[in-house]
């Protein structure tokens, strides 16, 4: 089998991750309900079929950083759900050249996840998390579990405490 290539599938990437939060939660003693719907990952859809505000929503999404020529790096932006990342923001913190949202491939290489499905943690370390301080205005956030079908509402001080994030300003309101 030598040069064989294996790839994990959405479904497969989908449970690893879904097992790996909540393995995660449970062993940090986190304050958290599971919520099932039907499979949406886009923020706005998914907020009301959780039924919460979509401020309170955790929109996630990678971030590529060129610094220089020669260097990348890799950020994963949480932001509220009625926000939109600001790029410059990101570039300006790392001190980049250029920003731009990470290929579809790399994001989820790096976030362990598919899209619409990543979550406010990162397990790669090529992935730096950066949140936006407006996350923390609401006593509870809420995002997919690593999957289309069910999320999870999460206290924001467990959030804060388990996934130890950097925080930055990195949003524009929409």
């Amino acid at each position: 089998m030598t040069g064989e290539l294996t790839t994990t599938t959405g479904p497969e990437l989908a449970q690893e991750a879904y097992l790996r939060l909540i393995a995660e939660l449970d062993v940090a003693g986190a304050r958290y309900r599971l919520i099932d719907h039907p499979p949406e990952g886009r923020t706005e859809l998914v907020s009301a079929l959780r039924g919460h505000d979509v401020s309170q929503a955790a929109k996630c999404l990678i971030v590529m950083v060129k610094l220089g020529k020669k260097q990348t790096r890799y950020v994963l932006a949480v932001i509220t759900g009625d926000a939109r990342v600001d790029l410059a923001a990101v570039k300006a913190l790392l001190g980049g050249t250029y920003a731009a949202f990470a290929d579809r491939a790399r994001a989820e290489e790096l976030a362990g996840s598919v899209t619409g499905t990543v979550l406010p943690f990162s397990y790669h370390s090529q992935l730096e998390l950066i949140a936006d301080p407006a996350l923390l205005t609401a006593p509870e956030l809420y995002f997919n579990a690593g999957r289309l079908d069910r999320s999870v509402a999460l206290t924001t001080e467990d959030y804060v405490r388990i996934a130890a994030p950097k925080f930055a300003p990195i949003t524009a309101q929409l």
